[in-house]
């Protein structure tokens, strides 16, 4: 089963995901890290808020980028409604990931080889 989660406000508060995993996976994200999501179909970047001026950790993601753009629209036009949300992986984030494996790769010497491949 797809998790799925209320559009309810304008950003997600990680309760309202009906997905103890994923509710996790949020949780464990640092603060203003993004993350990318895929919601009712549209994939959209999101960020982790920020802590609270008292300290207490804010327990949501707020849409980014081009994602603040289609969650307005949802809130102002589909408000009430539940929506699909899972987690993407693009491609570039895994490369991002995979190169960080081989540090040993990443030096002057190499770039200059391979730099017009």
């Amino acid at each position: 089963m797809v998790p799925q989660v209320k559009i309810s406000d304008i950003a997600i508060w990680i309760k309202h995901i009906e997905s103890p995993q994923l509710q996790a996976r949020l949780k464990a994200l640092p603060e203003e890290e993004f993350i990318n999501l895929e919601t009712d179909g549209i994939v959209g970047r999101w960020v982790r808020m920020k802590t609270g001026k008292d300290g207490r950790p804010t327990e949501g993601i707020r849409p980014d980028g081009n994602m603040k753009k289609v969650w307005s629209d949802w809130y102002r036009n589909r408000r009430g409604e539940l929506i699909s949300i899972r987690e993407v992986q693009l491609a570039d984030d895994y490369l991002i990931n995979v190169s960080k494996l081989f540090v040993e790769w990443d030096s002057p010497e190499d770039e200059e080889a391979f730099r017009d491949l």
